[in-house]
């Protein structure tokens, strides 16, 4: 029997995601025997500044809709083809630069409401499956008014002779041109270069037959421009390496029929930034539906060149409220109908972040984010 086959291993191993993409069913060695197609919408939408903690500008933030569709077919006995259309447009405005209130404090200059942006991005996924694995090779190109990426991968998957253990590795490689958009703010830059290298190594053992663990490490190098040409006080280094390490279990409870998932993520980086990611997924099985509520907390430590105001003095320096010290805690669910071919799926989450939640000490950056999300997906099998 196919692990596809197995209503308990497809609970134990369906995606843990919402966005930004489409993440198949995990399977090493059998090609898709129909072709499946799919459309989604998201729409993300950030919280407003409080108006406290902004010295100029609007504090309205970010709002983006976010368009998918998606494409998997068997083009012969052994191979398979994926097409990942997704076009998103982003809207509102975003921090320009942290500055000193009259009463000592910090507050946002802002860049203004008028940044209005859309990015394609076009992604294939050819892949040859064998009696024990699969390989596949990974094209994508990424198309906005100022940044420009093209990216190859390639990834393979082996099992053990008999099929409870899964070695994985995966290679990529991405060529990024930035062209910074001149507006109502100035930038620091007219045409930039960046190129990422990563690795990743996993294993996945099927520890009975409701219960296996995942593990994986992965290593990524970026070089050329790292800064935020948008920001007016950001000058970061030119090379940030990143090492990861995750753990998986997921565990199939048969009186419920319902499946737990938690994951767990370590990160550390060459700009002194460490965090944690723990997140825990219940799958219940209610006939036709699918409901699957889940929690995740994120803690993370500041880069080592962070302040709360940037001291353009030093060698490095940014305010950018993305390398401060902060917690953020996210609740979500999401519905699964199958109706014959068709499955609907319709999610919300809510995101909060505080400095007070993180597990490292450092100031509180007054630009944190909270926002919602919400997605509703149309699939159909074509059997």
């Amino acid at each position: 029997m196919r692990d596809t086959d197995n209503p308990r291993l497809l609970a134990l191993t369906s995606s843990a995601l919402l966005l930004p993409a489409y993440t198949p069913v995990a399977n090493a060695d059998a090609p898709p025997e129909v072709a499946e197609a799919g459309i989604r919408y998201s729409k993300y939408q950030e919280d407003d500044l409080s108006r406290n903690k902004v010295i100029l500008g609007s504090n309205e933030r970010y709002d983006i809709d976010i368009y998918q569709a998606h494409l998997l077919t068997p083009i012969a006995d052994d191979w398979s083809f994926a097409l990942d259309v997704q076009r998103e447009h982003m809207s509102g405005a975003s921090p320009w630069f942290v500055g000193e209130t009259a009463d000592g404090g910090a507050a946002v200059f802002m860049s203004g409401a008028s940044i209005s942006d859309t990015r394609t991005y076009v992604g294939t996924t050819t892949r040859y499956y064998m009696p024990r694995g699969n390989a596949g090779l990974q094209l994508g190109y990424s198309d906005e008014d100022d940044y420009r990426s093209k990216s190859i991968g390639l990834d393979g998957a082996w099992n053990n002779s008999d099929n409870s253990r899964t070695w994985s590795g995966a290679v990529s490689y991405a060529d990024d041109d930035i062209s910074p958009t001149q507006g109502t703010i100035p930038t620091n830059v007219e045409d930039e270069q960046k190129d990422t290298a990563s690795a990743w190594f996993g294993m996945t053992q099927i520890l009975s037959q409701t219960a296996l663990v995942r593990l994986g490490l992965s290593y990524s190098v970026s070089n050329g421009y790292l800064s935020d040409p948008y920001k007016l006080l950001d000058q970061r280094p030119d090379r940030r390496s990143r090492t990861t390490a995750s753990a998986s279990w997921r565990k199939f409870l048969i009186a419920p029929d319902a499946a737990l998932h938690i994951d767990y993520r370590y990160y550390s980086d060459n700009w002194d930034i460490d965090s944690h990611t723990l997140r825990g997924e219940w799958h219940q099985t209610l006939g036709r539906f699918s409901l699957v509520p889940y929690v995740r907390y994120y803690s993370q430590s500041e880069a080592d060149f962070f302040s709360v105001i940037a001291d353009p003095a030093q060698r490095y320096f940014s305010d950018d409220y993305r390398l401060s010290s902060f917690g953020a805690v996210t609740l979500g669910a999401r519905l699964v109908a199958s109706m014959n071919n068709w499955r609907v799926t319709v999610a919300g989450e809510r995101y909060r972040s505080d400095n007070s939640w993180s597990l490292y000490g450092g100031e509180e950056a007054p630009a944190l984010v909270d926002f919602w999300r919400a997605t509703l997906a149309l699939d159909y099998r074509f059997e």
